[in-house]
């Protein structure tokens, strides 16, 4: 008899705990395949410090292969589930298609950004819910007061100095509060012009901070927040963003260049794709987190909406805390299914909160007790060293770095804001260039936020919501520039080297030269045309030199590797097929395609509550 084959769609806090848990159980006994477009557990709680310098980005990360020895990872984007063939469907990370039978399956795929109808907020905002956007965070904070700095025009030094956070939950307080003390740190050896100070401001329409927790975690936030310079405004939200700043709801325009969205989560769009009865977005399950009428299938996570035994008619919020109690009882129950065990219906009982409000502060309530200051900083950390599947020592270490060390701000510019748009059904993978993600292929989606193949174009500096010149005024998005301006990349260095070498030998015949002086085609980067006065393409790596043509005309390359016919009027050799060239400029200028470029690869959702659920 065959082995029992378990897929778990999503590696978040409900689907790592899953799989963990089945492992040990099963002791081999069963085919357990985990499906996730990233190799990596993400520990969403702690972002917080990425985005502000304290933690290095693989601190929060814990590899699944390392962790999950007996589990059989494929890496994925689950894009459709067959029910009635007991099927699920992916796309790789690189466009390959695949398939995942099953005899059971549970359904872990998170949750992801939740967008309001608010104008502007999809092009001007971004989220907080993946590691790309909290790198892109730091960079682009680092950057803002780096400019305001050489700003000559106080509005623009101020305007880049402001810095506006929508949500005051979890996620929102935490990136306030760290965001706050990661400018402060910036600018205090090198203070700014006119004596002009970082300015963060906290919007939520709750009438108090943490709105969803008891009033001394509130209260303890709120002060904290305030005695640091944080402007909580509570009533308040945003009515229009635009690219000058973002206008609220009590009438006051506020200049700004960042605007940080952490209003909450909602429930991964491929649980609607199922065709499933659901419940505000969430898989109605029973207590057992089975679907009805589905008993092998299991959800959980924010994916499911859990009854609460303990509230009638209610059901268990979308945390991480309960998540993570989600995927053991979900293993529990599997394995009962297959004969091992009795089944167990989910209840849990709130051992209290943590927030990290950054240094040495914190608000907690462990087991009900009120704490506040260094005692509640201390049980904060504690609790996330014990929550943590893995890093302990490597995060304990940067902690101590940090108390002992100054930050370091740079940029490292890995992430483009083009590849973290606020709508996106994988906020924790940058995007593609030039392709959108497995689901949004399928749906073809559109809309605002929607990836297009402008939005996914790396070289449209319309399109990189970061760095506009101060003629332009206080927005995240500048005015398209000439492609030749942009900041080249590595592969856009080849290119330029390409075209030095072309400018000195403008008037001389090509000659075949040794493969290392050979312009190379980088991946995703369209090679420049020839440029006129008749001389010949650069060859290609891996392809034989072409032959000069008489009358000094190029030739074409062709698949195969063999040589064009000649083409009259000394018309320069094409490109490769699959790949369009780019415009020819005067006086030898190749430039790129918009959408060249080398990029980071789609991602998946995690399972924590990015606003309401972080411990």
């Amino acid at each position: 008899m065959s082995r029992p084959r378990i897929v778990i769609v999503g590696a978040g806090f409900a689907g790592y705990r899953t799989a963990k848990e089945l492992s040990r159980k099963a002791r081999g006994k069963a085919d357990i395949t985990l499906l996730n477009p990233t190799d990596y557990f993400l520990y969403l709680p702690l972002l917080p410090q990425v985005a502000a310098g304290v933690l290095e980005p693989r601190r929060v990360t814990v590899s699944l292969s390392g962790t999950l020895p007996r589990v059989r990872l494929v890496l994925g984007e689950a894009d459709g589930i067959d029910m009635d063939g007991r099927t699920v469907h992916y796309t790789g990370p690189e466009g390959e298609r695949g398939s995942l039978p099953y005899d059971r399956l549970v359904l872990a795929v998170g949750s992801v950004n939740k967008l309001l109808p608010i104008p502007g907020v999809a092009e001007y905002a971004h989220g907080f819910r993946g590691l790309p956007e909290a790198l892109y965070l730091r960079d682009h904070v680092t950057r803002q007061v780096e400019l305001a700095a050489a700003a000559d025009d106080r509005a623009g030094c101020e305007a880049r100095c402001t810095f506006v956070v929508v949500g005051a939950g979890y996620t929102g307080t935490e990136v306030a509060a760290h965001g706050q003390l990661y400018t402060d740190a910036q600018v205090r050896k090198h203070p700014l012009r006119n004596g002009i100070r970082p300015r963060w401001i906290l919007l939520d329409i709750a009438d108090r901070v943490l709105p969803e927790l008891d009033e001394h975690l509130s209260a303890t936030a709120d002060r904290t927040l305030r005695e640091r310079g944080v402007e909580v405004r509570m009533g308040t939200s945003v009515k229009e963003a635009t690219p000058d700043g973002v206008l609220l709801t009590d009438g006051e325009f506020v200049a700004t260049r960042t605007l940080v969205w952490c209003v909450g989560v909602r429930p991964d769009p491929l649980v609607e794709s199922t065709g499933q009865p659901v419940e505000r977005g969430r898989l109605v399950v029973d207590p057992y987190l089975r679907l009805p009428g589905r008993p092998e299938v299991f959800a959980c996570g924010d994916a499911a909406a859990v009854p609460d035994l303990d509230n009638p008619g209610g059901f268990t919020p979308m945390t991480a805390q309960h998540a993570w109690r989600h995927g053991k009882t979900v293993a529990h129950n599997i394995a009962a299914s297959f004969g091992d065990g009795e089944r167990q219906p989910y209840r849990h009982r709130d051992l209290g909160f943590v927030v990290d409000l950054g240094g040495a502060k914190a608000a907690a309530n462990p087991l009900h007790v009120p704490l506040s200051g260094v005692a509640a900083g201390a049980v904060t950390r504690g609790y996330h060293l014990a929550a943590m599947p893995g890093n302990r020592v490597r995060v304990a270490a940067d902690w101590l770095l940090d108390a002992v060390l100054p930050r370091q701000a740079v940029q490292l510019g890995l992430v483009r804001s083009w590849s973290v748009p606020l709508e996106s059904d994988s906020p924790e993978l940058a995007r593609v260039p030039g392709r959108p993600g497995a689901r949004e292929e399928a749906r073809a989606r559109s809309g605002p936020g929607a990836a297009t193949a402008r939005d996914t174009q790396p070289g449209r500096e319309a399109l990189d919501q970061d760095d506009p010149g101060p003629e332009k005024g206080a927005g995240h998005v500048k005015e398209p520039r000439e492609v030749k301006d942009v900041e080249p990349s590595a592969g856009e260095a080849v290119i330029s080297e390409a075209k030095a070498r072309e400018a000195r030998s403008e008037t001389e015949p090509a000659q075949e030269q040794p493969d290392f002086e050979r312009a190379q085609k980088q991946p995703d980067f369209e090679p420049a045309k020839n440029q006129p006065g008749g001389e010949p393409a650069k060859n290609q790596p891996g392809r034989a030199p072409a032959k000069n043509q008489p009358g000094g005309e190029p030739a074409k390359n062709q698949p195969g590797r063999a040589p064009a016919k000649n083409q009259p009027g000394g018309e320069p050799a094409k490109n490769q097929p699959g790949r369009t060239p780019g415009d020819q400029q005067d006086g030898g200028d190749p430039r790129p395609s918009p959408g060249a470029g080398p990029g980071p690869v789609q991602h998946k959702h995690t399972d924590a509550d990015s606003s309401e659920g972080d411990s």
